[in-house]
């Protein structure tokens, strides 16, 4: 056998390992397909210490495969944005919920983060039937669909991890604009999460308007 040869056998277990591990992501869409359509949740930015919070919500379509589509988080930023652009695409619809800083301040992070679920949700061009959520069971919906709350979901469910890559790259992109409008903290590479270099800048230039007066009185004192 030549070495080309070799390298395409290897391709192809490498494809039908992957394959795999996908179809072992479509077990809760094929429990619930039966009770119409299916819609992935998930958010980003629950723990930064500036910027919004922002839900995804991602209607694919049946025993859709997207290859390397995983739980944002285990992905290197150059596969999140070739995989956000193939979900834009081939999804059905994508909805996306943003609620700001000044939101979060006033009615505390977990009811932010549902609001932003339902703004999501809502701004879906289809009505779902069942929404598969990353851990949580949204209140105050519209309508009622069933909610099928998963642990790691976004690791478990393709539905999900396309609401987690969604939800991720938009956030980052809209804290990577406001770095410019608001320099000194990093916010282009830390996304507003508490790095050392963060709490240094915060420490020394105090808060902006970006940042979360709740999440950040212990380091500023009074949350200036």
């Amino acid at each position: 056998m030549t070495k080309k040869e070799e390298q395409a056998i290897k391709r192809q277990q490498k494809l039908e390992a992957e394959l795999a591990r996908l179809d072992g992501m479509l077990v809760y869409e094929r429990e619930y397909g039966a009770w119409g359509v299916l819609c992935g949740i998930d958010e980003v930015g629950r723990g930064p210490l500036a910027g919004p919070v922002v839900a995804g919500a991602v209607i694919l379509p049946e025993d859709c495969r997207i290859l390397y589509l995983n739980d944002s988080k285990k992905l290197t930023e150059k596969r999140r944005n070739l995989l956000y652009d193939e979900i834009m695409e081939k999804a059905v619809s994508v909805g996306i919920g943003v609620v700001s800083q000044e939101r979060i301040d006033e009615i505390n992070i977990l009811q932010a983060t549902y609001e932003a679920m339902r703004q999501a949700v809502g701004n879906l061009s289809v009505r779902p039937d069942v929404l598969l959520n990353d851990a949580v069971t949204i209140p105050g919906l519209d309508f009622a669909p069933k909610q099928v709350p998963i642990i790691k979901g976004d690791a478990k469910s393709l539905s999900i991890a396309a609401a987690s890559v969604a939800a991720k790259v938009t956030r980052d992109r809209m804290m990577e604009a406001l770095d410019e409008k608001y320099p000194g903290y990093g916010f282009a590479s830390n996304k507003g999460y508490g790095s050392a270099a963060h709490i240094a800048a915060l420490k020394e230039l105090g808060p902006c308007p970006l940042h979360r007066r709740s999440f950040i009185r212990n380091i500023c004192g009074d949350g200036r």
